[in-house]
């Protein structure tokens, strides 16, 4: 009888430490999408070859998802869906080359200055060989200013596109 009063304690004592785990898991992927959400507005700046490039962040669906629309001269708009999954912001980039690459972050401990989204998986994309966004870095410098690193992937080698962005308005 003993044995079986242990083991309920310490059956309870696991459950309740998976469930402050996970809870704490939800609260920094929730902390992470705020510090997104807090992009919402327009942006201007350069890529490292001094090119202009416009963004806007804003927030859709009861802000349950932000939407970020990144256009540069000479290609079309990029288009790219961030949300919460559970225990980690996912997104889904709408690219000009007709695939749809998803990436999960993967979420720092304490203060978020970046965030690192690794590539999970795409739509419309038959082999991973073909050229897809493959990974986002993106660090939060201040209020005002962000940097995207995106990684493309072609023939498993990475090539950075890197921009510089600065705040020019607030969602309203």
């Amino acid at each position: 009888m003993r044995l079986e009063k242990h083991l309920a304690v310490l059956v309870v004592c696991l459950t309740v430490a998976v469930s402050l785990a996970q809870a704490s898991t939800r609260t920094q992927a929730d902390k992470a999408f705020r510090k997104l959400q807090g992009l919402a507005g327009e942006w201007l700046g350069k890529d490292e070859q001094g090119n202009e490039v416009k963004s806007k962040f804003a927030p859709v669906a009861s802000a349950t998802a932000l939407l970020e629309t990144l256009a540069m001269p000479g290609m079309d708009e990029m288009v790219t869906l961030y949300s919460v999954d559970v225990d980690s912001v996912v997104l889904v980039h709408y690219c000009p080359t007709n695939n749809q690459p998803r990436m999960r972050a993967l979420l720092p401990a304490g203060d978020i200055k970046e965030l690192v989204f690794e590539f999970s998986g795409a739509g419309n994309l038959p082999d991973v060989a073909v050229g897809h966004e493959h990974k986002l870095v993106l660090s939060f410098e201040d209020q005002d200013h962000i940097t995207e690193r995106w990684t493309w992937r072609k023939d498993g080698k990475d090539t950075d596109m890197v921009f510089h962005l600065q705040r020019m308005a607030r969602a309203k």
